[in-house]
């Protein structure tokens, strides 16, 4: 659909535009002396070319260095004299086979992430596939020959010896004729992911196809539309209902214009053509995305569009169409002013603009689509608006000189292109989810991005956006180029591509753990279900050690090993006993790990013994005994690198306590009012303000008496005892760092505040993220985080660090020396696309993750807990489990169960925890505190609005 404004019935417009491939040609490059050398060796010894293939890649190898000379990047250092050894099949390998110029920016994203691991092929001769080890039926694919990207846009050509494995393999999947052999061949039945394929390309290129879709399931606006076709998509036969699309099958080409006349007569004429003037014939298909021929047509004159309309037919193949449809111009706004003209006079004629919307959509995590850029071009209105022929600007720029300058309005059109372009995306994505494996070209096959254009028009003197076509290149290539411009003038780079990049890097990971054999100690309460689902998900063969022989999680796992391992005393007999076991079964294990706080050190000793990656047992027991944590990094004030801040500067005084001689002595020592706490204990049962020495007694005597033993209050630490420690409180407020950490290098941090606690006990309430923090304060929190987990020895793994913010600095709380519990995967996975829960096993398979080094947050979350005390009565009416699930399945809150009874404790752990989720952290909170009244959450004994008036 192109945006003109007034054609000359007369004389139709024609375009016949021929792709270089269907001309046998070689577009031309310029300069025509090129800069960079040319005694490169693009040969791939293992699938000679022939002299046409040979040619193209030549072709694209230049196109390649005058795109790198055009973004001021270096030239392509050719390496292929010394082949790159040592690969294995654990490694990233992320390979896009097509035109440099349409994958440029996502290569230049990626090797931020993964330098090395990017590969550019410019030949299908370079790749190979091979029967999969893994997947009978299926092939791995194997390159031989690529451009690596580097840190800093660096490139070199390289050879692989042997071949590396692909984990990740995207491409132009649309018709090739340059070479014998297309992306879409090697694509289908991969082992590996795939961003798309050839069979979903045909599908994603069909504009009938997608336009039934932007129509029907996404409901987003399209130009009325009627369609002849001679067999209906596979996807299109069950479409029944009709909008603004009208489909005709026809049965054959001959004999069929008395039908074809009588219906392009009923849609001229109908009510949807009423307020357009032109019209446009225009083929649909796949062999069509490269080669359009399309016509413009009056509307009264209807001969002609019959006879163009049956032109077309004559060309069309089994389900292609021809498309009529109506020609929609584009809206006028207000022409400002020239602003060096002193007279209406001196202001000289403007010709009628159009404007085309083009935008980028992203697959994301959960398989929710999301916009990444939008870019408009414009032109004259009587002449093709293209993707190649227009130089593409923002959108509000776009807007503003089309005389459109109020804010508001500005941003409610931007709001509907994000909501209408998303909208496409999930149409499209629901129609592939109902494929067949073949019909997608193999079990990994999905599209990841997809590209919309639209049109700004207007209804009644009402803007709306009117979808024209989705794309699989177009659009991103168009937003590249934006972003490629405003490189020079400092704009930033990559943001087209960064969601796409994510989505390569999270796929290849999911393929690069699938069929894991992972050992797991300690199966945890409720609150860990999602560790057994997201298991099986991502295809973990897990090997579950638990106490528990009846435990839920026997029946979700590869293998029960039912074991006790509640005296934690004895944990050095217990990982000889695991081991054992083990060896006895046979199992190989990749990794072994725990999401339970008792087992940690045991699980530390079970690594060491059968030499798997983790944190050293000593930095685990000194993790697990707070007070010795904050002793240990004490003694390290005088160990911190010259210029460095030590990380003693974090920890806090405190004193180990096992009986009241040294609650006394520590009285002595520290100043009042402190914290009293289990010294191994979870969940802030028995945390206490203490103001005296008294009240250090009489708290000690009190948790001395009521949790001695495990059975006492299982899953709080009484396995390793009831020793208590006191410790100086600290004012501030709190916050968690949950913190990826991988051969001691930190991979990523994700900071939530706390609201304020139930004094005396400490108990949470209320959580935000991302944090309200200033951009230096939430630094300060990572460091500390960082710092204290490299201080205590803590090396590889997923920990969860409680500190406080204080006037000075952040201070340390805690450090658990395991993933963050509660709500924090659920969070940190809605709100930055990452899984700690997959990343914690990638770190104890020795498979670094590859995580966004500053993931930017996609929505606000807060969430308040509920607690059996405060809420029993709630819970067992207006708050009840189903209809907390209900309203969690509605989108309207994301629920967290964190127990499954409604047991009221003395020291108490929450049942549930609450959210919403919105754009803005205001939003979220009000939506929250809505539904917390209505449920009867709130309460003057339970205050959610001041649990919430922290997140400012």
């Amino acid at each position: 659909m192109l945006a003109l404004d007034q054609i000359n019935a007369d004389q139709p417009l024609i375009l016949k535009e021929l792709d270089w491939a269907e001309q046998e040609l070689l577009p031309s490059l310029s300069p025509p002396c090129p800069s960079w050398r040319q005694d490169v060796s693009l040969d791939c010894k293992f699938s000679p070319e022939d002299t046409q293939a040979h040619a193209w890649t030549t072709y694209y190898y230049d196109l390649l260095q005058c795109t790198l000379q055009q973004e001021g990047l270096p030239e392509t250092v050719d390496r292929t004299k010394e082949p790159r050894t040592g690969f294995s099949s654990g490694d990233v390998t992320i390979c896009i086979l097509g035109s440099p110029t349409s994958y440029l920016s996502v290569l230049l994203e990626g090797s931020s992430q993964c330098p090395g691991n990017m590969l550019l092929c410019l030949s299908p001769s370079w790749l190979a596939k091979v029967p999969s080890e893994q997947h009978p039926g299926e092939s791995s694919l194997l390159v031989s020959k690529a451009v690596s990207f580097e840190l800093g846009g660096c490139t070199c050509l390289d050879e692989f010896s042997p071949p590396r494995r692909v984990t990740y393999f995207m491409g132009s999947f649309g018709p090739c004729k340059e070479h014998g052999q297309s992306a879409g061949e090697l694509a289908r039945d991969l082992d590996c992911p795939t961003g798309g394929s050839g069979e979903l390309a045909r599908l994603l290129e069909d504009k009938l196809l997608t336009r039934q879709l932007l129509d029907q399931r996404g409901k987003v606006e399209v130009p009325p539309t009627l369609a002849f076709t001679f067999k209906r998509l596979r996807p299109l036969r069950d479409v029944t209902t009709e909008r603004s699309v009208c489909m005709v099958e026809l049965s054959g080409k001959e004999g069929q214009e008395n039908l074809i006349q009588e219906e392009i007569e009923a849609f001229l004429q109908g009510s949807a053509m009423a307020p357009y003037s032109q019209v446009v014939v225009k083929p649909s298909g796949w062999r069509w995305s490269g080669a359009h021929a399309v016509t413009f047509h009056a509307k009264v004159e209807q001969a002609a569009v019959l006879q163009a309309v049956l032109a077309l037919l004559e060309t069309l193949e089994e389900e292609e169409s021809a498309l009529l449809e109506a020609f929609i111009p584009t809206a006028r706004l207000t022409q400002p002013e020239s602003p060096n003209s002193t007279s209406p006079s001196s202001t000289s004629p403007r010709p009628d603009l159009a404007i085309r919307i083009c935008t980028v959509v992203c697959r994301s995590w959960g398989d929710q689509p999301l916009l990444s850029q939008v870019v408009c071009g414009g032109g004259r209105s009587d002449k093709p608006l293209k993707h190649q022929a227009m130089v593409p600007q923002s959108l509000e720029s776009g807007l503003r000189q089309q005389g459109m300058t109020d804010e508001a309005q500005l941003a409610a059109i931007r709001a509907q292109v994000k909501h209408k372009a998303e909208a496409a995306m999930t149409a499209f994505l629901e129609m592939e989810a109902g494929l067949s494996v073949e019909q997608r070209g193999g079990r990994q096959a999905q599209t990841d991005v997809i590209g919309v254009d639209f049109l700004l028009t207007s209804s009644e003197q009402v803007l709306q956006l009117m979808a024209l076509e989705m794309n699989s290149q177009l659009c991103l290539e168009t937003c590249a180029f934006f972003e490629s411009m405003g490189q020079a003038v400092g704009m930033p780079a990559g943001k087209s591509s960064r969601p796409l990049v994510e989505t390569m890097l999270r796929r290849t990971q999911c393929h690069l753990m699938e069929g894991k054999h992972v050992l797991v100690i300690g199966a945890g309460g409720v609150s860990k279900k999602f560790v057994w689902e997201a298991a099986r998900a991502y295809g973990l063969k897990i090997h579950l050690v638990e106490s528990d022989p009846n435990h839920f999680a026997s029946q979700l796992v590869q293998t029960f090993i039912h074991y006790d391992t509640t005296e934690h005393k004895r944990d050095e007999e217990h990982a000889q006993r695991l081991v054992a076991l083990v060896r006895e079964r046979g199992l190989h294990l990749d990794g072994c790990l725990s999401y339970w706080d008792d087992c940690m050190v045991l699980t530390a000793l079970v690594c060491e013994q059968l030499g798997l990656r983790c944190s050293p047992v000593a930095a685990m027991r000194v993790a697990k005994q707070k007070s010795r944590t904050h002793q240990h990094l004490l003694r390290r004030r005088k160990e911190a690198p010259l210029g460095w801040a030590s990380e003693a500067l974090y920890a806090v005084p405190c004193c180990h306590l096992e009986n009241h001689t040294d609650v006394e002595r520590a009285a002595r020592h520290l100043s009042f009012p402190g914290v009293m706490k289990l010294e191994y204990g979870a969940g802030a049962v028995g945390v206490k303000l203490v103001e005296d020495v008294q009240q250090c007694h009489l708290h000690f005597e009190k948790i001395s008496r009521d949790l001695r033993e495990d059975a006492d209050h299982p899953g709080i630490g009484l396995g390793w005892g009831n020793a208590m420690l006191l410790m100086e409180y600290v004012s501030g407020t709190e916050h968690d760092v949950d913190i990826v950490i991988y051969d001691g290098r930190m991979l990523a941090a994700f900071v939530s505040d706390n609201g304020p606690t139930r004094v005396p006990h400490f108990t949470e309430t209320a959580a935000s993220m991302p944090t309200c923090l200033a951009p230096d304060r939430e630094a300060q929190l990572v460091r500390a985080a960082y710092q204290c987990c490299l201080g205590c020895g803590l090396a590889n793994g997923i920990f969860n660090v409680e500190l406080k913010l204080t006037a000075s600095g952040p201070k340390l709380i805690e450090i658990n020396p395991r993933m963050g519990g509660f709500y924090l995967r659920d969070w940190i996975q809605e709100i930055y696309g990452v899984d700690i829960m997959l990343a914690s096993v990638m770190v104890a398979c020795g498979v670094p993750p590859l995580l966004p080094a500053h993931a930017q947050p996609r929505t606000h979350m807060v969430g308040v807990m509920c607690v059996v005390s405060q809420h029993l009565k709630a819970l067992k009416s207006t708050a009840s489990v189903e209809t907390l699930q209900a309203l969690h399945e509605r989108g309207i809150i994301r629920l967290n169960l964190l127990e499954d009874e409604l047991v009221a404790r003395e020291y108490e752990e929450p049942y549930c925890n609450m959210a919403c989720a919105s754009p803005s952290r205001r939003e979220a909170c009000l939506k929250l505190l809505s539904v917390c009244q209505v449920l009867g959450i709130d309460s003057p004994h339970y205050p959610v609005t001041y649990f919430l008036s922290h997140f400012k």
